[in-house]
Formats: structure tokens, C-alpha cells, sequence
């Protein structure tokens, strides 16, 4: 961004909570049912139907409010926001407008220098979703699938406290993390379950006064929200710079192009003509059911990378890595429990693990290797059942579905690391034998010459040799 600027960034995230039925209805939220076949009579808003709140929504906004120190309402109203939109059947939005679930609340954000952030989060409230519009397969025409309306949503707001792209990403993804942590929410992106709007506005440096700002709608990945923030923080400098004036608006991001463009004018709270939801009575929550809540919570993400450090060890690096993920920081923790040594889970996890899942699009939860699996191979490298270029062999085999036991692929494939001495002397004997060159320069004080032997026994062992043993006859020997 050009130096005389500076850019003012707040984002409205959209968390789809994680319940079996919406939020107003019993109608099911599984995704992927074909149109239409999951939107009942209280979704389509259809004469005489009335909408009943589902209790479940409660103690999710409530476990997010706590995990961001937020104040929890415990009076909470519904209104209704009313427009017209053809995925929106019932002409208006059942939504929190003056008494929402949570207000305040902050998290800390990473920076790209190591450093941290607070980013205050004005309020959280809760809300169904609307239908969906489909432009793919009708030519000149828009097809609605309402399966997805009515499902229940946690809109977390946050203030206008970012000021680049990348900062904006970060608290993205701290809160995708935290509200995975808490069940709150699947956070499959790719399936709408996380959707960002991005606030963003322009203003010269050193101006207090915030400039027009356009929000850009329904961004549902990371990497698109930085493209489409970058996007518009210059379109808007460029603008200015010569001499026009910033219109608000609702724009929507085009990963095809790279772009953002016009959706519709920006409304106001008034155009909305929010007013009290007449069909659905105030919910109160007592300090009781807050902290039934409360002491439910799991550890969140910066509990777990303390402990992963101060009980287990590991660096603030591989700590910061694997605690970033539920699903990892978890098959981490069975992995380390079942080999007793959290460092070489922690490698093992950080190595192997993630860029095989990250090679074949998985989610660790979905990895073939099980955690007890892996945790079973780092045994066999303790106890010198197999050297560790044996154990990736093992996890390949694992991981392709050639094998579902390590211990029984090891005895199958006669993969037992040799140890016996008497069986390594020859073989060592033999190589020292055949290489007088690299014996007269290992005398000579060229000791790397040493990993020659060592790599000629593995060789001709097939990886079988105990390493250590062998680096010890190797030395003993050219002594």
C-alpha cells in the first residue's frame, strides 16, 4: 500500500454452529442435500407457521462469548431485519438487533514480525441464514436452493481495528481456531460453514476521521479475503488519487478475475426498518447456566500451546504449530501418550504427518496413519526394533493401505533391525577391506569419511543395521 495511506479494516465473520437442526426449526443443517429437500414450511415463512428457537444455539454463542471475555446478554431478543432478496422467502431476517447474545469481547492476533495484536469484538449475535442463489447451471437465469435457510448463525462482529490485509486474515483465522476448539462450529470454509465480510476504508494518514468504507460480501477462504481486501484497498486509493469519491456499497469478490465489483448500494440500519420479532418471546439466562457453560469449556488454543511448552516440553514453535489445530493438537496428544516421548511425536507430527495430509488434501482426522499407529512406530525406534529410515517405510505402507499393523508388517517383511554384533563384524570387516582409500583418509583426520562406512553397512543390509551400532564397530574397527 502507498506510504501517504493508511487503511481501516473490521470484519463481520458469519459462523454456521453446529446443530442438527435450524434454528427456528426442526428441518435437518446437513450439507450436501440435493435442493430444496431440507427447507420445511417455518423456513419458507408460509402462512400460519410459527418459528420456535432451538435451545441448542444457546450454549455455543454463550461458550464463544466466554472464550473471547465477552459479556453475555441475559436477556437476548430477536427482531426482524426486513428486505427483499429472492433467496430470503419470507421478505425479512429473523436476527439480534438491540439485545444480542454477546457484547464486547476481544482476541490477540499474530503479526509477521512475532509480535501480537488486541482486536476488540464489538458484539456477537445470533441469526438464521438465508437461501442460496445458483448462477452455474441456469443460462440467463438464478436458481434458489433454500436448503440452507433457516440455519443458525453467529455473526461476530468486530471493530474497525485492522489496518492490512494480512492483519485481517490473522484474526480471521484466530477466530476460526477458537470457535473449532469449542464446537462451536465446523469451520468447513469450503462448505460455507465461515464466511467473512470485510469492511474496509481508506483514509490519508494521520486523519481521525474514518473514511467511506464498501464491504465486500461472503468471502469463504483465507487466502481469497487477503486477495479481495488487497483488491480494494487500491481500487479505493486509486480512486481518490484521482479526485473521485469512494461510493458505500456491497461489492462481491471474483477469484476468477481478481476483483471486487458492485453488488448493491449500502444500506443502513434504517432501510433495514429493524422492529421486535412479534412471534418469538425474549430468552433469559441466569448466571447459573453460564457457568454450567463455563465449566464445560475445553482448553483453548493458548492454554494448550503453555502446557505443550511448560509440561511437555516443546519448542514455542512446534507448540504454536500444533496447538493452532484441534485435530492435530489431538492426534498429537494420543501420539505422545502412546510413545512416551512428546519430542519425537512432535517431529514425527510436524514432519511426516502434515506433509502427507497436506500432499493428499486431508484433514487430520481423516489421516490413514492413526495416532496410536504412529505412536506404536516411535516405540519400535525407542526400543531399536527398527531404525527411523525402516519407520517411514512402515508409515508409507500405512498410509497407502498396505498394511494395518506396524508390528505386524515388521514381522512380515522381516524389517527387525539387526543388532547382533557378531552378525555386523563381517560385513564391516568386509567394507574396510574393499576401501583402503577411504580407510588411509579417515586415519588421515578426514573423519567424515566415517558416514561412507556407515551408509555402505546400511546399504547392504537394506537399512536393516542398528545405526549406532554400526557407526560403533565402524570407528572400533578403522582404530
Amino acid at each position: 500500500m502507498r506510504e501517504d495511506w493508511e487503511v481501516v479494516i473490521g470484519l463481520e465473520i458469519h459462523v454456521q454452529l453446529s446443530t442438527e437442526s435450524k434454528i427456528f426449526s426442526g428441518a435437518s443443517t446437513k450439507f450436501g442435500a440435493s435442493p430444496n429437500t431440507q427447507a420445511c414450511a417455518v423456513d419458507l415463512g408460509l402462512p400460519g407457521v410459527l418459528p420456535v428457537v432451538n435451545e441448542a444455539v444457546y450454549p455455543k454463542a454463550i461458550a464463544f462469548g466466554l472464550g473471547v471475555g465477552a459479556t453475555i446478554g441475559e436477556r437476548s431478543c430477536f427482531d426482524r431485519k426486513n428486505y427483499f432478496y429472492p433467496d430470503l422467502p419470507k421478505g425479512y431476517q429473523i436476527t439480534q438487533m438491540d439485545e444480542p447474545i454477546v457484547i464486547g469481547g476481544q482476541v490477540e492476533i499474530s503479526l509477521a514480525d512475532g509480535s501480537t495484536k488486541t482486536v476488540r469484538i464489538t458484539r456477537a449475535h445470533l441469526e438464521e441464514d438465508a437461501g442460496k442463489s445458483l448462477h452455474e447451471d441456469f443460462h440467463g437465469m438464478t436458481g434458489i436452493d433454500l436448503n440452507r435457510a433457516g440455519t443458525p448463525l453467529l455473526e461476530i462482529v468486530s471493530e474497525p481495528e485492522m489496518s492490512s490485509a494480512t492483519e485481517a486474515v490473522s484474526y480471521a483465522k484466530t477466530i476460526h481456531q477458537l470457535v473449532t476448539y469449542l464446537s462451536v462450529s465446523d469451520g468447513n470454509m469450503s462448505e460455507g460453514s465461515l464466511r467473512c465480510d470485510a469492511n474496509v476504508s481508506i483514509r490519508k494518514k494521520g486523519d481521525d476521521k474514518l473514511g467511506v468504507r464498501t464491504e465486500t460480501k461472503n468471502v469463504n477462504s483465507f487466502r481469497f479475503l487477503k486477495k479481495a481486501i488487497e483488491f480494494e484497498i487500491e481500487r479505493q486509493i486509486d480512486i481518490l488519487e484521482s479526485g473521485g469519491r469512494i461510493a458505500q456499497e456491497t461489492r462481491l469478490y471474483d477469484p476468477d478475475r481478481d476483483e471486487t465489483r458492485p453488488m448493491r448500494s449500502k444500506e443502513t440500519a434504517t432501510d433495514y426498518r429493524y422492529f421486535p420479532e412479534p412471534d418469538l418471546l425474549p430468552v433469559v439466562i441466569n448466571e447459573a447456566y453460564i457457568n454450567d457453560i463455563r465449566k464445560q469449556m475445553p482448553e483453548l488454543p493458548a492454554q494448550k500451546r503453555v502446557r505443550f511448552e511448560e509440561e511437555l516440553g516443546l519448542t514455542a514453535e512446534d507448540a504454536n504449530l500444533i496447538a493452532s489445530d484441534l485435530g492435530l493438537a489431538t492426534y498429537f496428544e494420543i501420539c505422545a501418550t502412546t510413545c512416551s516421548d512428546p519430542g519425537m511425536a512432535s517431529n514425527w507430527v510436524k514432519g511426516e504427518l502434515l506433509a502427507s495430509v497436506n500432499r493428499d488434501d486431508l484433514l487430520v482426522a481423516n489421516a490413514p496413519v492413526t495416532p496410536i499407529q504412529l505412536g506404536t512406530i516411535i516405540l519400535r525406534i525407542k526400543d531399536e526394533t527398527i531404525s527411523g529410515k525402516i519407520a517411514k517405510t512402515i508409515f508409507n505402507a500405512l498410509w497407502q493401505g498396505e498394511a494395518d499393523s506396524v508390528d505386524g508388517y515388521i514381522e512380515a517383511n522381516g524389517l527387525k533391525q539387526v543388532s547382533d554384533s557378531s552378525a555386523l563384524e563381517p560385513i564391516v570387516d568386509q567394507i574396510i577391506q574393499e576401501n583402503p582409500k577411504q580407510v588411509e583418509q579417515y586415519r588421515a583426520g578426514k573423519t567424515k569419511v566415517l558416514g561412507f562406512f556407515v551408509g555402505q553397512v546400511m546399504k547392504q543390509t537394506g537399512g536393516k543395521a542398528n545405526p549406532k551400532q554400526v557407526n560403533e564397530l565402524v570407528i572400533s574397527r578403522l582404530s
